[in-house]
């Protein structure tokens, strides 16, 4: 190819590829806080070469292809910050919770247990009074009822918790059921030999949701990406998507099944492995040690109130319903064994104004009665776990923030869009296409002469 016509074709080459490059910096401003995108780089390369003699002529210019300008490592890195932070974040939302329910100074079971013993020291300085007999079985009560709201209240957050498993595993199903959509999206138009930029974006994106929710591993395959979990499970694979469900275990609770079984316990990353650790651990051991010292404290105040005599001269009974066999579920089974405040064993020796027992009630106080700690604190104990795996988990989260953050500003500075930048391209492309229709008019100028020619 020479003269004026080659000289046309180069032109119009790089008026095209000029154009080209000019649409795809546009569409990098337009997206330029777009979050997700990727921005795009146009690589122009020079055709072959054609030889005349010994000399070598271009013939111009050709978009060999628009670049995604992505790092996969740092997207990997990004994605598992994306896991831990959604575990913290999920565990720290219910530990803060369970947090409030013993962060009351005049309420709940510590002031509960302080106004009961307050209550015998009162009743021993009148032992025959009905006034403060009665109030020493209100104590009881309250104290009894402060242990039954607080297990209730943890039961009642666990049940909660395991709603969110169930709606969290349809969250997980729907989005990998879009991730294997855009998988056959992206197939299509690579096989076709077309950019699928934008689309693997959306995929990218996609996964970082998922990662949100669920531990994720993505496995580059020849033709397209596998997701699994980190112990292996298939979530995606290609064009296919594998679901999760959920099914109610012996324990009440709802477990999460794959295909190829139960993976509750292997889950460690995401917003499901935060609820699952404070479903099944967390609060299952905040409940453990309510019922250590539900039953500890009524059978400790049980046997000193047996030692006793009632008003009537009897023998002391029960002051609690005795908990259950081995304590589970003491707490919220705790109440009061009598309504009679006659009943009160006050007396050491049957005589009515002796308040001999009301001594021994009261030693209970600072007695060991669970695991070798007084009633109080055994509690204290319980509520500072609470407030240091609350503060844990919001140390680990502001770290994990911070670390997502400066991951997500090294992705931008990779693959985020510079307006300055496109600035810059957008008139370098722009010089690129005048010069280029400036050549093409003159070879249309000296063409129109040529032809004309004949005619001078």
């Amino acid at each position: 190819m020479s003269g004026l016509y080659g000289s046309l074709s180069i032109a119009l080459s790089s008026l095209f590829a000029s154009q080209e490059a000019l649409e795809t910096t546009a569409n990098n401003v337009a997206n330029a806080t777009t979050p997700g995108f990727t921005r795009q780089r146009p690589v122009l390369v020079p055709r072959d070469p054609v030889l005349f003699g010994n000399l070598t002529m271009g013939t111009g210019v050709d978009l060999q292809k628009l670049e995604s300008l992505r790092d996969p490592i740092l997207e990997l890195r990004l994605n598992q910050g994306t896991q831990d932070q959604g575990k913290l974040d999920a565990s720290l939302g219910a530990l803060q919770q369970i947090e409030a329910m013993f962060s009351g100074t005049d309420s709940g079971i510590g002031d509960a247990i302080s106004k009961f013993f307050d209550s015998v020291q009162q009743l021993s300085t009148d032992p025959s009074n009905m006034a403060l007999r009665q109030g020493l079985l209100t104590a009881a009560g309250n104290l009894a009822s402060a242990f039954n709201n607080a297990a209730t209240n943890l039961q009642t957050q666990r049940a909660n918790l395991d709603l969110n498993v169930s709606q969290t595993v349809g969250q997980v199903n729907n989005l990998t059921q879009q991730i294997a959509a855009v998988n056959q999206q992206i197939a299509s138009l690579e096989n076709s030999h077309q950019d699928a930029g934008a689309f693997v974006d959306q995929r990218t994106n996609l996964i970082r949701q998922l990662s949100g929710l669920v531990d994720v591993q993505v496995i580059q395959t020849e033709q397209s990406i596998a997701l699994t979990t980190s112990n292996g499970t298939p979530l995606v694979s290609g064009v296919n998507s594998f679901q999760l469900s959920t099914q109610i275990g012996t324990d009440g609770m709802q477990h999460i099944f794959a295909e190829t079984g139960e993976i509750t316990a292997s889950l460690t990353g995401g917003k499901l492995a935060g609820l699952l650790e404070t479903r099944d651990q967390k609060i299952p051991a905040l409940l453990g040690n309510l019922d250590q010292l539900a039953a500890g404290l009524a059978t400790a105040l049980n046997t000193a109130h047996r030692s006793g005599f009632d008003l009537n001269g009897n023998p002391g009974t029960d002051l609690f319903v005795p908990p259950p066999a081995g304590g589970v579920g003491a707490a919220t089974a705790l109440a009061v064994n009598i309504t009679d405040p006659t009943l009160v064993a006050a007396s050491s020796d049957g005589s009515v104004g002796s308040n001999g027992n009301l001594a021994v009630l009261s030693a209970v106080h600072d007695q060991a009665v669970v695991a070798g700690e007084k009633p109080l604190d055994f509690f204290s104990q319980v509520v500072f776990q609470a407030g240091s795996d609350t503060a844990n988990a919001s140390s680990d989260l502001n770290a994990s923030n911070l670390i997502l953050q400066q991951l997500q500003d090294q992705r931008n500075s990779v693959s985020g869009v510079s307006l300055d930048e496109e600035a810059a391209n957008m008139v370098r492309y722009q010089t690129a296409y005048q010069a280029a229709a400036r050549v093409i008019t003159t070879v249309n100028d000296l063409l129109d002469v040529a032809v004309n020619l004949g005619r001078y």
